[in-house]
């Protein structure tokens, strides 16, 4: 198993909680929930039972048809499944639990007994839809996972140093060199071709090969369309994810939705099933900020958002599913930093991701350039310190940043930092803060310098 940092908030859940509420581990298909449940099982607790619903037998599931009597219901499992468990010791793992819905509505009551811990997974898309007839438990404790982000990426390919050295010049606020800075980049270039889902991450570092590893990737994206069909069975959820790439090509204010449907269908008729693909965490989501301000989801319009895929390995794929991998250069042009302007929007798609990842919801504003028929926008937002600090993306080392410019004038009481995420290394405009994309996530999590010098 690769080393995840969910492990860490599985410790601090079972040392908080004792028992008191059950872990849920929502995300994506595929990112490794059910792995890291069972790791953490093996090592925390001297004895586990996993009960894996999607093959669990007809006689399993019916025990949660009626568990008035615990005292049975634990022999029947213990017998099932050869394994003695331990009052305070052992931990049972609700794998696929939206598949026994019977079984999530217990955890108010097995929770309550108190005897064991338990660890819930599953699909979230069907998670949602499996609810209808049953009580939710307010006894679970949601841990948010997400694909291994850029440092679990770099432990998976056995490198434990460079990530610390680069938080440790990020706090310093000075630049790494241009050599270091080169290697740096072509390192993450890498982790945004394989992406952080664990099945790619694992090809790429057996074969070494880009074929092997888009394959993997493909996979995975057909998983998620027929959990698509799930939600929505006229297919307009994956028309709406396949548009993904071309929507954000447009470099447009907004995700045009009419563009899409080739008839009259508005974004409005559509926030319920946008929510929902949210909600999946397949999908990212930022929406537009009427007044960019600290507690920016209170002024947000839920009709003008873009949209971001949870993974930029699975987006990378995504751009070109259509065509042969053969056919694909995107992998070569990426990886040697011979991108075409075009396609830097997979720049935003990693910023949108890594900005998630360390808890920061999603915003952007546009706004009126007075002397252009142009919008200026800045493209992401985040709250820090009653202020809030604008993001402008480049995928080049260009240190052009308009749209950042004007939007601090107009707003200038609200900033706290400004940033230009860039290819270059880490630099200061005057007041703006140039940082290398491979730094972004120290920003993001609240680490070093705000206050503009």
């Amino acid at each position: 198993m690769f080393k995840r940092k969910i492990y860490d908030s599985l410790l601090k859940w079972k040392r908080e909680s004792d028992g008191k509420t059950a872990a849920l581990i929502e995300g994506a298909r595929r990112i490794g929930k059910s792995t890291v449940a069972e790791e953490f099982a093996k090592n925390e607790y001297e004895s586990y039972i996993l009960i894996d619903f999607s093959i669990a037998s007809k006689a399993t599931k019916e025990l949660f048809e009626d568990i008035s009597d615990l005292n049975y219901l634990f022999l029947q499992l213990q017998l099932q499944y050869k394994v003695d468990l331990k009052k305070r010791k052992s931990v049972i793992i609700f794998d696929e639990v939206q598949k026994c819905p019977l079984a999530r509505q217990a955890i108010k009551h097995l929770v309550k007994d108190h005897r064991y811990d338990y660890i819930e997974t599953g699909s979230l898309i069907s998670i949602r839809n499996n609810v209808k007839d049953i009580v939710i438990p307010s006894e679970e404790r949601k841990i948010s996972m997400y694909p291994m982000d850029y440092e679990e990426f770099l432990w998976a390919a056995g490198d434990e140093s460079s990530y610390d050295v680069i938080r440790q010049f990020f706090e310093m606020g000075k630049p790494l060199g241009q050599q270091t800075n080169r290697k740096l980049l072509r390192n993450f270039r890498l982790y945004m071709l394989v992406g952080g889902m664990p099945q790619a991450v694992e090809a790429y570092i057996e074969y070494n090969n880009f074929k092997n590893v888009d394959l993997v990737k493909r996979d995975i994206l057909n998983l998620y369309k027929d959990d698509f069909v799930k939600i929505d069975s006229t297919g307009r959820a994956s028309m709406l994810f396949d548009a993904i790439p071309a929507q954000l090509n447009k470099n447009a204010c907004r995700y045009h939705v009419s563009s899409v449907f080739k008839r009259d269908v508005r974004a409005d008729d559509l926030l319920h099933l946008i929510a929902e693909m949210k909600d999946s965490k397949t999908i990212l989501v930022s929406y537009h900020v009427d007044d960019p301000d600290v507690g920016m989801s209170a002024t947000i319009d839920l009709a003008k958002f873009k949209i971001f895929v949870c993974d930029t390995g699975l987006f990378t794929t995504l751009m070109f599913k259509d065509r042969d991998f053969t056919e694909n250069e995107l992998y070569e042009k990426l990886l040697n930093d011979k991108l075409s302007a075009n396609l830097g929007y997979l720049y935003e798609n990693v910023t949108a991701q890594m900005l998630t990842a360390t808890g920061n919801e999603l915003f952007y504003h546009t706004f009126m350039n007075p002397t252009s028929r142009h919008n200026y926008e800045v493209d992401f937002l985040i709250s820090r310190k009653n202020k809030i600090c604008p993001l402008e993306i480049k995928s080049s080392g260009y240190k052009k940043h308009a749209s950042l410019d004007h939007f601090c004038e107009k707003y200038s009481d609200r900033i706290l930092s400004k940033y230009l995420v860039y290819t270059k290394d880490y630099a200061r405009d005057q007041d703006v803060i140039c940082l290398p994309i491979y730094m972004l996530p120290f920003m993001a999590q609240g680490d070093g310098p705000f206050v503009l010098e």
